[in-house]
């Protein structure tokens, strides 16, 4: 696609994060790229794998020949899930793995018995809830689930991971969000959809140092559109029926998630993507942090993780 058209695309939104803007350059992608077959014989784990895009994702890695874990809260509530995958793709191999992300002594409980090699560790569990709640270890819940869940699974899987790649699945809307002063979101009124957007601007803030830190694992955040899933028309219903028409597949919401995981060669680590293609992290000039301010809540985050 023309470069400029692409960048109107990703500036004016609407288009952009639509099935519009994914069908326009989705036009210019190789057709074998991911190859097939390409994850064939390599373990790849999804959190959040229940339903829309994490059961998307697990379904794609699935068709590229990774055997799939599926992290899931409640392991009895996925049973529908596992029969629809196995269902629709009966070659493939699903391991249906109990894991609350959100709280760490499980994430600690569950990375120890996770076997090794990984080749994709996908960090897709979501949530927003309407009211601040906090974990098993007092952590607002957003936080907890977006950040330092994923950041301590991140950590005890290091040995696992080391011809690896780690994708964070994130939002857009974190671009209407600065890092947080208080990301455990104490001192002010709660709002669950800013509660979400700034543990997603946290997200992409400090995948750069996660990158240099899990060096050579690959590390990237991506953000899959606007995407109809339960999540979120359960979250958002109004802004889902007025987007309806518009909305993209889950399929086409994890697209690059799954060529994140399996192109070659590995693309550069470190990054923002959308569509394939690595995305400026900031739009507006307030959303923007210090170095320092971004290296306190790296610090703070791995600390309230149990990391440091």
């Amino acid at each position: 696609m023309n470069g400029l058209l692409d960048r109107l695309l990703d500036r004016t939104v609407i288009p952009g994060y639509t099935r519009i803007g994914y069908g326009l350059r989705s036009r210019s992608w190789p057709t074998d790229d991911p190859a097939p077959g390409s994850l064939t014989g390599k373990t790849a784990v999804v959190t959040g794998a229940r339903s829309g895009l994490g059961k998307a994702t697990a379904a794609g890695l699935a068709r590229l020949g990774a055997t799939v874990h599926l992290v899931v809260r409640d392991a009895s509530r996925a049973a529908d899930t596992l029969a629809e995958l196995q269902r629709d793709i009966p070659n493939a191999t699903f391991v249906v793995d109990e894991c609350d992300i959100s709280d760490l002594d499980a994430v600690r409980h569950y990375a120890a018995r996770l076997p090794g090699p990984i080749h994709a560790l996908v960090h897709n569990a979501g949530i927003m809830p309407p009211r601040r709640t906090e974990s098993p270890q007092g952590h607002e819940l957003t936080l907890a689930t977006h950040v330092l869940g994923p950041l301590l699974l991140t950590e005890l899987l290091r040995p696992n991971l080391t011809d690896g790649r780690v994708v964070l699945v994130t939002s857009g809307g974190m671009y209407t969000q600065p890092l947080p002063a208080d990301p455990e979101y104490r001192d002010e009124p709660y709002r669950g959809a800013t509660a979400y957007a700034r543990s997603k601007r946290i997200q992409v803030a400090l995948t750069p140092l996660l990158a240099a830190d899990m060096a050579p694992t690959f590390v990237a955040t991506m953000h899959p559109g606007w995407s109809e899933t339960p999540g979120l028309i359960e979250s958002l219903p109004g802004f889902s029926r007025l987007t309806k028409p518009f909305l993209r597949t889950p399929e086409e919401g994890v697209d690059t998630t799954l060529w994140l995981a399996a192109t070659q060669p590995t693309p550069p680590t470190g990054n923002f993507w959308h569509d394939r293609e690595p995305r400026p992290p900031h739009y507006f000039r307030h959303t923007q942090s210090s170095e320092a301010d971004t290296n306190r809540l790296w610090t703070h985050c791995r600390t309230a993780a149990g990391i440091l």
